[in-house]
């Protein structure tokens, strides 16, 4: 399908708008589970390795709410990048801070409901709020070209032949009705007797009028039956078709190498990169930082400077001379110096400043969708995009019981950071190799040599002589 070319601007802006409050009401609670996460330590009493589960599956997959969370950054991401293309990376960078926005007012906000209304008052509170997505949804138009209007209900004379995966000729309906009727037992039975020739039992069938509206009636039975056949057949075949187009697609995406190391990477990054969002009150708690030091909760800290750091990433993404790509791996080099610092961090102070930097270099996400549509094209940016997010659902569900189960193991964060850090750093490092121009060199081939020719001198008869 082909898009009109974006407007960069006009209904777009409504789409940023709604698409700021979607994420905002969206992820904000999710984001902001570090809150919960001290509660939920308090009121269950478990190690946490498992406690992190509830946190890690809020914000990552295999939670109705998860599903619901992914289908909406999907379509916020995909629905803006088709109303904006020189203006793509701060229209990314504006809709992208609402989660960021949302952490920050949603980490005090959780805080205060939870000392008013308790634990499950909260949760019933956040809940609601999540209700006024419905409207944000309702003023989102998807860009589509006039060429291309949206299709008809499927009827079937309007089943397209290509969908066809069979290469023999398709029966029509008369034919099944052929079919139907030599495996009707009446008219085997009617034949049986013309055959013999009783004639006259014939003629005084189709006199009857009883018996000429049940043949009717069988026959309209018959014509129906074969047409919904008919239908089904096709439509099967269709769905069909539709599968192994998009498992074509898929393969064909994952043939480059950009794209799979991109997938690595946002994996990676999100098993290590994600725990400190949820774990850093937790981490402060166990460096002994008293709580009247906080003059700020971590969490908020983080969120506030997300947000700074998808909007200053959006912005340089739209300028020409700063490659997107090389600027997003950048961002996770130094997100695992910092993962790797936090160990060292032993003061409220030291750890604001690692969760400032953290959280910047988290706005790399206002980027993402940028490099992903670079590596892909606009076309397939939402087939491309749900397989990152899945997968990167998939890195956000697993981080944090990891890093849990690293303490639970040897009483201290430092090695799960460690660990932490490295996974980041792989990421970086693996999409960097594949984003390389010099590996390009090796698939620039030298011009072929002219083939060799032979030139066969056909020997005059004079030369023997």
């Amino acid at each position: 399908m082909e898009f009109k070319k974006p407007p960069d601007g006009g209904w777009g802006w409504v789409i940023v708008v709604v698409s700021f409050f979607t994420q905002f009401l969206c992820y904000g609670s999710p984001l902001a589970v570090g809150v919960l996460y001290i509660e939920w330590l308090d009121a269950f009493g478990e190690g946490k390795g498992k406690t992190a589960w509830i946190g890690s599956l809020a914000s990552g997959v295999g939670l109705l709410a998860s599903l619901g969370c992914g289908l909406l950054y999907t379509a916020t991401v995909t629905i803006t990048c088709q109303y904006f293309d020189s203006r793509r990376g701060l229209a990314l960078g504006l809709i992208s801070t609402g989660s960021s926005v949302g952490l920050f007012i949603y980490a005090a906000l959780q805080r205060l409901l939870i000392e008013f209304y308790g634990l499950d008052g909260c949760l019933l509170i956040v809940g609601a709020l999540a209700l006024n997505i419905l409207a944000c949804g309702s003023l989102m138009r998807p860009l589509q070209s006039s060429d291309f209007p949206l299709p008809e209900k499927t009827a079937l004379e309007n089943v397209p032949d290509r969908y066809s995966i069979y290469k023999e000729k398709e029966k029509d309906p008369e034919e099944n009705i052929n079919m139907l009727e030599k495996s009707y037992i009446g008219e085997e039975t009617c034949k049986s007797t013309l055959a013999n020739g009783d004639w006259k039992s014939e003629s005084l069938l189709h006199k009857n009028p009883t018996t000429m509206a049940c043949t009717k009636e069988t026959e309209t039975y018959k014509k129906k039956v074969a047409e919904r056949t008919y239908f089904c057949k096709q439509l099967a075949k269709r769905k069909w078709q539709l599968y192994k187009n998009y498992c074509g697609e898929t393969v064909a995406l994952f043939k480059n190498k950009v794209f799979s190391a991109l997938f690595i990477a946002i994996f990676l990054f999100d098993i290590g990169g994600f725990p400190p969002s949820l774990l850093m009150e937790d981490v402060a708690r166990s460096s002994n930082v008293k709580e009247e030091e906080f003059i700020m909760p971590l969490i908020s800290i983080i969120g506030i400077m997300t947000a700074v750091g998808k909007l200053i990433l959006g912005i340089l993404a739209d300028f020409k001379w700063i490659n997107t790509l090389y600027l997003y791996v950048a961002t996770l080099i130094i997100m695992s110096l910092a993962l790797c610092a936090i160990p060292f961090a032993k003061s409220y102070v030291t750890l604001a400043l690692l969760s400032g930097i953290l959280g910047f270099l988290t706005g790399n996400w206002s980027i993402f969708p940028y490099v992903t549509t670079k590596t892909v094209g606009i076309e397939k940016l939402a087939h491309a995009y749900g397989i990152l997010m899945f997968f990167a659902g998939l890195g956000n569900s697993l981080g944090p019981p990891i890093v849990g189960w690293f303490y639970d193991w040897t009483q201290t964060y430092d090695i799960a950071f460690y660990f932490s850090g490295l996974c980041v750093l792989l990421g970086g490092f693996i999409l960097l190799l594949a984003a390389l121009p010099s590996w390009d060199t090796c698939k620039k081939q030298l011009p072929k040599p002219a083939p060799t020719t032979f030139l066969y001198k056909v020997a005059s008869n004079s030369s023997n002589v």
